[in-house]
C-alpha cells in the first residue's frame, strides 16, 4: 500500500476563527465516516493566527475519484456548508479555500 501525503494551506476570515475551531472541536460522526470511506487518514489541522495548515494521508488507489466521491456525500456537503464560509479565498490560489502544498522536502517515517 502506498501512502500519498497531502498538505494544504488556507486563510480564515478573522471573525470566523473561533467558529472554525468550534466546528472542528466537535466533528460529526458522518464526517469521520466519509473520511474513512474515502481513504483519508491521519488528518490534522494546524492554526497560526488566521493561517490554516492541513495534513492528511491518502491510502486509496484513485485520489481524484475518491475526492470527487467525497464531495457527493450529504455529510460532507453539510460540513462544508459550515466550514467553507470561514475561509477567505487565499491569494496563492485566488479561487479556492485551500492551496495544495506541492513539494514535500522531508519525511522521517
Amino acid at each position: 500500500m502506498s501512502i500519498k501525503r497531502i498538505g494544504l494551506l488556507g486563510k480564515l476570515k478573522k471573525e470566523k476563527i473561533a467558529e472554525y475551531c468550534e466546528l472542528h472541536a466537535h466533528p460529526t460522526p458522518g464526517l469521520v465516516q466519509v473520511l474513512k470511506e474515502t481513504h483519508v487518514t491521519n488528518y490534522s489541522i494546524f492554526l497560526h493566527g488566521d493561517l490554516v495548515f492541513s495534513y492528511f494521508e491518502y491510502t486509496g488507489d484513485d485520489f481524484e475519484a475518491d475526492m470527487a466521491r467525497q464531495a457527493e456525500y450529504p455529510a460532507m456537503q453539510e460540513w462544508w456548508s459550515h466550514s467553507k464560509p470561514c475561509f477567505e479565498k487565499y491569494a496563492i490560489e485566488p479561487d479556492c479555500e485551500f492551496t495544495p502544498v506541492i513539494k514535500q522536502v522531508f519525511f522521517n517515517p
